[in-house]
């Protein structure tokens, strides 16, 4: 045989494993002729009477990082063709392996034939086909073939996967890159349910493409019957859109869009959606919609800015249509800088009030906020500075308008003994002005402040620990007291500084220590006071654990600056603490509490709890809160009403993948009842996901009502899901 016959022979090699990446559809480039080839075989003979060479006997070949094996290796010079027969297994680099009983090709490659093929993809996947067939260099045809990414089953592989896509036809067209699928039918255990006489989708050399998306669909009372149809373009490498249009038969069509862009050094995101549809049936219709982006550039390692825009043309429309639920919307623009340890921030904000009693007029546009931090190096004894600085604009067309100027300087030093005591010694000195007008006084509400005013704020202190432990046993004891005394002026907060970032408040065992419980900036927790507590737990080497704290603070002087129902106000602070119990893997309990100084009357509880095996699991939740009234608050809506609030939530996985559960939210106040339901039934293993949801949730506000909502998803792997959902007024 001379070298061109055995060129010929182990250019085999090339044609099957160019073959093999177009059925399977993967990423993969021809094998040119002149890349060196390994060849093994038992036997090698030139039938030259017959024009044929034969390779037989564990024939293998390696070309690159492929291998192909055959049991007989034929070419024909006369009919140049080249044939592979028995046991043929071919291996890709990335993990992909053929399967075929027979694979006859042209010499030029351009077309060909393969029987019986099996293709087993890198996740696993199969495909099989009765036959397969090349024509001129382009497309690849199969006939009756098959495709699943399920895993067979172990005790009877012949039995039909969880799911599986049968076509009469599948055409791989690899110049265009598409797959076309003809008469397919998709079958769960072997069962159809699902038929459509064509079916096409790029090839997964193809990172994205224009063209439609999976759509959903579902029904609602006030919608009506509806289907979203998303459909992607492809605008460049670095850009791309979505559009998205939803028909309804009870308000027509609403359009949605989402724009993706990505430069060198910016990126940004923008999306909206417009219908025209009644927020009122006595209204009429109107335009509503929404709009929301982010826009990030780096100006340079250190430097970076953008934008954040959320609008919308009414408080419901982002509820009513399932878009966003919130009660304010916020846009900003902002100018950030890093440099070794200091941050240094511009900003401007303007929100959106969602509820029915905000009033725009008393909603403020933030402009500017500037702000600036540093936290200095730690010095020979472990002394630290660190600097706090911000200016504050906030304007209103009808309210407070404020301007504030702020500083904070701070010098901490940690310290343990040999005895292992741990002391933190701190020192801090804020220093705030103020420029405002029509700020509401707070002995006479028909009465408005307004001018300059200014408050230096100097405070000291020490807060002292001592952890404890002791082996008990199997378990390790802990007991660690913690004390920590602070030195500040009284009477530094007054109406003339209006009240604008310190509100919010909560007592509890998280702010026990806090320097400053307030908050924010505006307010100051001023007077000479001193706060204590104990920490205590058991801890066992199995993982099990259960800890206390509680703890309490005392104030030489009664403090007005908190509110009578903050547990503050008085010499002696209520009790705050918490208990938290995980003796085992399944059981975990956290009770958190405030008590009256008093008479231990519970003013807060908060407790949780998890127990069970995944067989069945219960999660019980529980929130009683007594109303807080906020002095100083401008805003009614900002005083704590009293809460009390339950949900429970129950569920089982019984088995490896089936699982279901329950849940409800209760408010137990007077005249408020449940305020939420739901359930589950889901279904998750190798190649499928589905999940079956109802919810009923009782908000009702304007066009927005209580709704039975049921949705369905489905998930098949590789190729996309599928949602729905309906609901109920």
């Amino acid at each position: 045989m001379n070298l061109r016959d055995l060129r010929n022979v182990t250019f085999v090699l090339a044609a099957l494993l160019f073959l093999q990446s177009t059925a399977a559809a993967q990423t993969g480039s021809r094998v040119h002729r002149d890349t060196p080839v390994i060849f093994k075989a038992d036997q090698l003979r030139n039938e030259q009477k017959l024009g044929i060479v034969v390779a037989t006997g564990n024939v293998e070949f390696s070309q690159g990082e492929r291998t192909m094996l055959a049991d007989v290796v034929t070419y024909n010079r006369r009919e140049d063709t080249v044939t592979a027969t028995g046991n043929i297994s071919l291996v890709e680099p990335t993990g992909e392996v053929i399967f075929a009983d027979r694979v006859e090709l042209s010499g030029d490659l351009r077309n060909g034939i393969i029987e019986n093929m099996r293709v087993r993809l890198s996740d696993d996947a199969r495909i099989a086909a009765a036959s397969g067939r090349r024509i001129r260099g382009e497309k690849t045809e199969f006939r009756k073939a098959v495709y699943s990414p399920c895993k067979l089953c172990e005790k009877n592989p012949s039995r039909a996967p969880i799911w599986q896509v049968k076509a009469f036809d599948v055409t791989h067209d690899q110049t265009a890159r598409d797959v076309v699928y003809k008469d397919a039918f998709l079958e769960f255990y072997g069962v159809p349910v699902m038929y459509t006489p064509y079916l096409s989708h790029s090839d997964p050399t193809v990172e994205r493409r224009t063209g439609f998306l999976i759509p959903s669909y579902g029904s609602d009372t006030d919608l009506g019957q509806f289907i979203s149809t998303p459909y992607y373009i492809n605008i460049a490498p670095n850009m791309d859109a979505t559009v998205t249009p939803t028909v309804t038969t009870g308000e027509g069509v609403i359009g949605a869009a989402e724009l993706r862009h990505r430069l060198q050094n910016t990126a940004y995101t923008i999306d909206g959606s417009l219908t025209y549809a009644s927020k009122d049936p006595s209204d009429g219709d109107t335009t509503r919609g929404h709009i929301r982006g982010n826009l990030l550039h780096e100006f340079n390692p250190e430097w970076r800015g953008g934008a954040e825009v959320s609008l919308s043309t009414d408080d419901t429309y982002l509820r009513r249509y399932e878009i966003e639920s919130t009660d304010t919307l916020e846009n900003r623009l902002y100018l950030e800088g890093f440099r070794g340890r200091s941050y240094a921030a511009a900003n401007a904000y303007y929100f959106q009030g969602l509820r029915s009693t905000d009033d725009p007029a008393n909603t403020p546009i933030v402009f500017p906020k500037l702000d600036y931090n540093y936290v200095g190096e730690p010095a020979r004894f472990g002394g630290q500075w660190s600097v706090d600085a911000g200016l504050l604009t906030l304007t209103r067309t009808d309210g407070t308008n404020t301007r504030r100027l702020s500083g904070n300087t701070q010098w901490e030093l940690p310290h343990t003994t040999r005895h292992g005591e741990v002391f933190r010694v701190f020192a801090s000195l804020q220093t705030d002005a103020y420029l405002a007008n029509d700020v509401i006084d707070s002995d006479d509400p028909n009465r408005t402040l307004s001018g300059f005013s200014y408050r230096v704020f100097p405070q000291a202190g020490v807060d002292w620990r001592l952890p404890l432990a002791r082996k008990v046993g199997r378990l390790t004891q802990i007991v660690e007291p913690i004390v920590s005394v602070i030195l500040a002026p009284d009477g530094k907060n007054t109406d003339r500084m209006p009240n604008e970032d310190s509100v919010s408040f909560e007592f509890d065992d998280t702010s026990l220590f806090s320097r400053n419980r307030f908050g924010g900036i505006d307010r100051v927790e001023g007077g000479p006071r001193i706060n204590y507590g104990l920490n205590s737990g058991f801890f066992g080497l199995s993982g099990g654990f259960s800890s206390f704290f509680i703890g309490q603070s005392y104030r030489l002087d009664e403090s007005d600056d908190f509110g009578s129902d903050s547990g503050l106000d008085e010499h002696f602070s209520d009790v705050v603490g918490r208990i938290r119990v995980r003796p085992a893997r399944y059981v975990d309990a956290l009770y958190r509490f405030r008590l009256d100084k008093d008479d231990f009357a519970a003013r807060r509880n908060e407790f949780t709890a998890s127990m069970g095996v995944p067989l069945l699991r219960l999660e019980v939740g529980y929130l009683s809160i007594d109303q807080q009234n906020l002095i100083d608050s401008q805003d009614p809506q900002d005083d704590f009403r009293d809460r009390e609030e339950i949900t429970l939530d129950i569920r089982s996985k019984f088995t490896d993948r089936w699982g279901v559960g329950a849940s409800t939210r209760r408010d137990l106040t007077s005249g408020v009842g449940a305020l939420q339901h739901g359930a589950f039934l889901s279904y998750k293993d190798d190649c499928l996901e589905f999940r079956a949801n109802y919810s009923r949730t009782f908000t009702r506000d304007r066009d927005v009502r209580p709704t039975d909502t049921i949705s369905l998803r489905i998930a098949l792997k590789t190729l996309g899901e599928l949602q729905t959902s309906s609901g109920v007024n």
